[in-house]
């Protein structure tokens, strides 16, 4: 096991300087020097994904095939920015009444990301690929368990030829990020975590009036409509709840399923369940293995079993740890209000079965919670779904398909799942300076 120094803070100043004057030089770079380069590293990504995607798995667990598409995943937003950037930040004609106006796109300077450890590749180039391009420089302050990840990134920039300080990966505390948000060089900050985390974020940023991006968690509901394909929805929805063991703020969490047909979408849900392997992460066969840290498998087991204390009914599994950090996947329904699972986010393979009489009981379950990220309307009836899905609150709703982000779609949420978008032309332009020009 490798171990790494924490900075202190002489260290951390030196950090933000030296991204802070590569800001100045990087951000005057044509588009046509950084898209070269973005599409190398992509190149880098994909040439090296089984290296990569080892220390993924290796560090947080990750079975090795889902690290693999992570990877993937990653060249593929670098290519994407690398294609589109210039055409997103180009200037726009503004119609003036008098006189000649348009809106420039400027880059702000440095971006402090602070990530998450469950796609620790991922979360960082949605990131950083937008704001490279567009000419901005970033600080990435990674969870504490993925210090392997986190420098591989870094390295990985440098390899394929971008200047030593347009992307550093820092090794520090979480104490130590108010040190960064409080510098006047920092210009933003972005942050993919906990609610909790995101409150104290975003009200350090607010304090330095800084703009602040949060994705925080999220409690995405699945509805399933009587007229769904029901088998499809139950092997998508079993892939959409385990996706990394189930811990993935987009993860399908809390399943409503019309009364007349839950019955058998609960069983072939079951069906699904039983046919996942659990095994060695390193194995390709290997569909789930244990959670990231033993504590977050406690913290879900408290949550299932406090709520089986208030009347929840364990309906497949046994909603406890095995063994340290092992939570075999388990179903629960009969939810109400007064439990854990009704109003809280389950970070884990345990999925919520709501029974209801009809669509417009869906969305009010659906609705009656304090997440609003993802979420998915399963139904042969397209035109009611689109109808379904502007009640729905949330910053995405797919139909007949499981929760994903995409490079081409804006990503994030409303209430408790944060502000602000990622990835899409929104993305890019999020930590920019949108400056009107008028000339008379």
């Amino acid at each position: 096991m490798q171990e790494f120094e924490v900075l202190n803070e002489s260290q951390i100043n030196r950090a933000i300087e030296k991204s802070n004057h590569t800001f100045k030089s990087w951000s005057q770079t044509s588009f046509s020097e950084r898209t070269g380069l973005m599409h190398k590293l992509a190149e880098e990504l994909r040439e090296n994904k089984s290296k990569y995607a080892r220390t993924i798995s290796l560090e947080m667990g990750k079975v090795i095939s889902e690290s693999t598409a992570e990877i993937e995943k990653c060249a593929l937003v670098c290519d994407y920015y690398a294609t589109e950037a210039e055409s997103f930040l180009a200037d726009e004609t503004l119609p003036v009444d008098e006189g000649e106006a348009y809106l420039a796109y400027d880059p702000i300077g440095t971006v402090l990301a602070i990530m998450p450890w469950n796609f620790p590749f991922w979360q960082v180039f949605r990131f950083a690929a937008p704001n490279i391009m567009a000419g901005n420089t970033g600080i990435l302050k990674h969870a504490q368990n993925v210090p392997q990840c986190a420098k591989a990134i870094e390295e990985a920039f440098i390899k394929v030829g971008f200047p030593e300080y347009v992307f550093q990966s820092l090794i520090i505390e979480s104490s130590q990020v108010n040190q960064i948000i409080d510098d006047w060089r920092v210009k933003a900050v972005t942050l993919t975590g906990s609610e909790k985390a995101g409150s104290k974020v975003g009200e350090r940023a607010g304090k330095n009036i800084k703009k602040t991006v949060l994705e925080l968690g999220g409690s995405d509901p699945y509805l399933i409509l009587k007229d769904a394909d029901l088998e499809k929805a139950a092997q998508i929805g079993v892939k959409a709840r385990m996706i990394n063991c189930g811990q993935s703020c987009i993860a399908a969490k809390r399943f409503i399923v019309e009364a007349s047909v839950y019955e058998e979408y609960l069983e072939l849900y079951q069906k699904n369940m039983n046919e996942l392997k659990f095994g060695d992460p390193l194995e390709q066969e290997t569909d789930y293995g244990a959670m990231a840290r033993n504590d977050l498998a406690e913290q879900l087991e408290e949550q299932v079993q406090g709520s089986i204390s208030k009347g929840a009914e364990l309906l497949y599994g046994s909603g406890k740890i095995e063994r340290e950090a092992i939570f075999k996947p388990s179903i629960i329904g009969n939810i109400k209000p007064d439990q854990p699972a009704y109003h809280e986010e389950l970070f884990g393979p345990a999925a919520i079965f709501f029974s209801v009489k009809d669509e417009n009981e869906a969305i009010s379950v659906a609705n009656n919670n304090p997440y609003g990220l993802g979420s998915a309307i399963w139904t042969k009836d397209i035109d009611k779904a689109k109808i379904m899905a502007r009640s729905i609150e949330s910053g995405s709703v797919f139909i007949n398909s499981m929760v994903a982000s995409n490079p081409k779609t804006p990503f994030g949420g409303i209430k408790n799942s944060g502000y602000g978008r990622e990835l899409s032309f929104l993305g890019i332009r999020e930590f920019m300076n949108q400056k009107t020009i008028w000339i008379k």
